[in-house]
């Protein structure tokens, strides 16, 4: 595998190759790049990652990744799953997968909404965000629209 120039590097405790088939079999166009006895690379849509087992770690909120999802199917669709198996529900949008792992699964038309000119329309779609655990894109719109 050929690393792109910055690489995130997960450490597991020693669920490196597990975590990596976890999350390669909930993306689009991913793939298992490399296996070792220490450490597995994949690829989700285009980013390289690397799964390394180490020490007794745990992930916190420093780090997340972000997914932009097109509609309501597919904040249903990534939120289910990256909470599989005992994810656990967070606010905003916020889901920590099995492994302890953030994700931020947010409609593509949030970032519009609460930055809108408008400081009235932001501020309401940005209060109906923080009331909400799986964002709802209708309830956003509707907030959105008063």
């Amino acid at each position: 595998m050929l690393y792109t120039k910055i690489t995130p590097c997960l450490l597991f405790n020693g669920q490196a190759d597990e975590a990596a088939n976890f999350y390669v079999s909930i993306f689009k166009k991913s793939k298992i790049t490399q296996r070792t006895p220490h450490l597995t690379t994949f690829r989700i849509q285009g980013h390289d990652f690397v799964a390394l087992n180490g020490p007794n770690t745990e992930f916190n909120l420093g780090v997340s990744f972000y997914v932009a999802c097109k509609n309501q199917k597919e904040v249903d669709y990534y939120w289910n799953k990256l909470r599989a198996g005992g994810g656990k529900e967070q606010p905003c949008g916020w889901v920590k997968d099995k492994y302890g792992l953030s994700w931020q699964i947010c409609p593509e038309v949030l970032p519009k909404l609460i930055n809108d000119k408008n400081k009235q329309r932001a501020e309401r779609t940005f209060q109906a965000m923080l009331k909400m655990k799986k964002l709802n894109i209708a309830k956003l719109m509707k907030a959105y629209a008063g």
